[in-house]
């Protein structure tokens, strides 16, 4: 039964090529009947500002590797062991996705260890803008249960993700690690410079997805 469970996400990756898939979050929230907002729309359709600015926040080698950033983890493991803190960090887009569709939320070595291969697997399955797609459909951008950009926009600015500026696009990728304690809609002055930064590291992207991947 464990093994059929573990595989079930390798047989369910290819056919999310297409549909509109929630997270194992946005469902729980849903059973437990909390708030869970999501209107799905589609990556042609969206700002193309905010993409990049999410890719430069969040993964910003994400057109180049294939599911893992090895550079990125063994820094990641290097400065824990320099200073003794914990491991965190160098989770790509990929990754999140493996996670969030298909494992649960916390810091769970367990969960690590099978989040790492079903990334590699969707990345095989799954060309990199519909990647990207859902990540920007799933992840959570608001305080009160608002997944995926479309929801997280009319939040924060009342408009659609369709129609955000380069500084609305850097707000919004700016709270993606915390969107309870970080404001797209009032946002603090740390919020803000990372909305500069992100707005700049999106025109790095730009570039790299059309010398990288074509797209």
């Amino acid at each position: 039964m464990l093994t059929v469970a573990a595989l079930l996400p390798y047989a369910i990756a290819p056919f999310y090529r297409t549909g509109h898939p929630v997270s194992t979050l946005m469902a729980w929230r849903s059973l437990r009947g909390g708030p869970m907002q999501r209107q799905w729309i589609d990556l042609a359709a969206m700002s193309p500002y905010l993409p990049r600015a999410v890719v430069g926040a969040e993964d910003a080698h994400f057109c180049k590797h294939h599911g893992i950033d090895w550079g990125a983890l063994r820094e990641a493991i290097d400065d824990a062991q320099e200073d003794g803190t914990p491991f965190r960090g160098a989770s790509t887009i990929t990754q999140q996705v493996a996670k969030n569709l298909f494992l649960w939320q916390g810091r769970d070595p367990i969960r690590k260890v099978l989040e790492f291969p079903l990334a590699l697997w969707i990345d095989l399955v799954l060309p990199k803008p519909r990647i990207l797609e859902i990540y920007l459909n799933i992840a959570e951008l608001g305080p009160q249960g608002q997944f995926g950009v479309e929801a997280g926009s009319a939040y924060a600015f009342g408009k659609s993700a369709a129609s955000l500026s380069p500084r609305e696009a850097g707000l919004l990728a700016s709270i993606l690690p915390n969107p309870v304690k970080r404001s797209a809609r009032t946002p603090g002055p740390g919020v803000r410079r990372l909305a500069v930064t992100y707005m700049a590291r999106g025109q790095a992207v730009q570039t790299c997805w059309r010398e990288n991947r074509g797209f």
